[in-house]
């Protein structure tokens, strides 16, 4: 379901765009494994990076407290065993793909809102690919989600301008102009009435402070108003796990952009990670 609006805009239609596959000559198994690292739990499943959906069951351990790189590759190489055991198992030596909660800056971890201060200013690829012992394609959790969205999701083929907002223990943001993302762009901190947003309008905020949808739709509204101000949005996207509640306050909605919820819900970080990893996106220098 979408908000209505007499000033929404047209949406453009974009041709789909297919990368190169990091296996593309061997044939064989191109499932990978996508993980998605949140402030509270790490989704992790089995994905089919061409069709771009889930096999099997999506997993979730809660993140280590605190997430310090140690802990987290810990808890990874756990959840990695798990998927590369049995007989239908992928193969363990081939490539992940891991979402951080976090600016990636050619691999080297810039923010870390919700990890650990110790990431800051290490190298994501290099220290998850040397503690999981594979190639790792890492990127930011949103960035990942939206990527996911782009190509398989509720931004197909769409032109213009695109903003994906993913909501869970904090705020996430992909930005995409004509199909093309720009990175990183942490608009789930952007300053509202002399607060992070972050904290204020991200799902877990609802569930904290015990917020009714009435009144947590209206910091929705308020948030995403101002978005609208700041990057003129043809059609948001809204993600994250409280995207399998959306008939309970997207419909309430009232902005110049459509709006819609991500079509492939909570596994769309888990499903853009996977994918970078098929199509061989590490950045190791």
């Amino acid at each position: 379901m979408t908000s209505t609006s007499s000033s929404a805009r047209t949406i453009s239609a974009l041709p789909p765009v297919e990368g190169t596959p990091v296996d593309a000559a061997g044939g064989g198994d191109v499932r990978r494994i996508g993980v998605d690292i949140g402030g509270t739990a790490i989704k992790y499943a089995l994905v089919d990076p061409v069709r771009g959906v889930v096999v099997g069951p999506l997993r979730r351990i809660l993140t280590p407290s605190p997430a310090t790189p140690d802990a987290v590759v810990s808890a990874l190489r756990a959840a990695l065993a798990e998927l590369s055991a049995g007989p239908d198992a992928v193969d363990p030596r081939s490539p992940v793909g891991v979402g951080v909660p976090g600016i990636i800056d050619r691999g080297i971890t810039r923010s870390a809102v919700h990890l650990d201060d110790s990431w800051l200013g290490r190298h994501a690829g290099q220290l998850l690919s040397a503690g999981l012992d594979r190639d790792v394609a890492v990127l930011n959790d949103a960035d990942a989600a939206g990527l996911a969205e782009a190509r398989f999701g509720a931004a197909r083929g769409v032109g213009g301008t695109v903003l994906m907002i993913t909501l869970g223990t904090g705020i996430g943001s992909a930005l995409f102009h004509d199909g093309q993302l720009l990175p990183n762009t942490e608009l789930g901190h952007v300053d509202l009435g002399g607060r992070d947003v972050d904290g204020w309008a991200g799902a877990s905020a609802r569930v904290a402070e015990g917020l009714d949808w009435p009144t947590y739709t209206g910091r929705l509204q308020r948030y995403l108003a101002h978005l609208e101000t700041l990057v003129s949005p043809d059609l948001i996207v809204l993600g994250g796990g409280i995207s399998e509640r959306h008939q309970q306050f997207l419909p309430q909605l009232r902005l110049r952009a459509r709006i819609v919820p991500a079509q492939l819900r909570n596994a769309a970080g888990i499903i853009g990670t996977a994918r970078q990893a098929h199509l061989g996106r590490f950045v190791m220098q």
